[in-house]
């Protein structure tokens, strides 16, 4: 493919082989893990609210009180390319490794679970 010079009405449309790269390098030397076994997500028409927290006994019924001790706020368009990229690391993670059984009964069985989130996540954790 050859080099085309920009076009006369906008000057800005380029050959994507001729734009640069952009690297974004992230310093991580300041952050501190966290765990978290819950995740609550909640939204306003702009933002995307995630709360992490602790449940420390997930299996147990009635009333639990867990204290969310992150909360992350983000826009539609980065909440997206979260979902993106979480949809293609399980993807990965279950081809080498297998199916996350995400049924704790169906765990102790060994009985295979789909699941399917509506319009976004297909079996096997693929993004549709």
């Amino acid at each position: 493919m050859s080099e085309r010079e920009p076009t006369e009405g906008n000057p800005t449309l380029q050959n994507p082989q001729a734009q640069q790269q952009t690297e974004v390098v992230v310093d991580d030397s300041a952050t501190l893990p966290s765990y978290s076994n819950f995740c609550r997500v909640t939204a306003t028409p702009e933002e995307v609210i995630l709360d992490f927290g602790l449940n420390p006994q997930p299996f147990a019924t009635g009333r639990q009180e867990v204290k969310a001790n992150q909360r992350i706020v983000m826009n539609f368009y980065t909440a997206k390319r979260l979902l993106t990229a979480l949809g293609m690391t399980i993807q990965r993670h279950e081809g080498t490794f297998g199916s996350i059984e995400l049924d704790v009964r169906r765990r102790a069985t060994g009985a295979p679970q789909t699941y399917t989130q509506p319009g976004r996540v297909g079996p096997q954790g693929i993004v549709e």
